[in-house]
């Protein structure tokens, strides 16, 4: 995610505390996410979403759910 969020033109401390913030809801960002997420792109809004449900749905329960050992009887 940190590369995702580099790729929309975000510098790697900026980058780097908005995906823990979205993962962890440790709460503000630092550089420009420290106000908010309004001045960051369309396509880093989406990437911080997707951090937002992997943290809350827990990384390694969904992790889980999509190795076939888990479906096999």
């Amino acid at each position: 995610m940190l590369l995702a969020m580099m790729s929309t033109g975000m510098d790697q401390v900026t980058a780097f505390s908005a995906v823990a913030a979205t993962l962890n809801n440790l709460g503000p960002g630092l550089g420009d996410v420290s106000s908010g997420f309004h001045n960051v792109t369309d396509a880093a809004k989406w990437i911080a979403v997707a951090g937002m449900l992997l943290g809350r749905l827990e990384i390694f329960t969904l992790l889980v759910l999509i190795t076939p050992t888990f479906w096999r009887h």
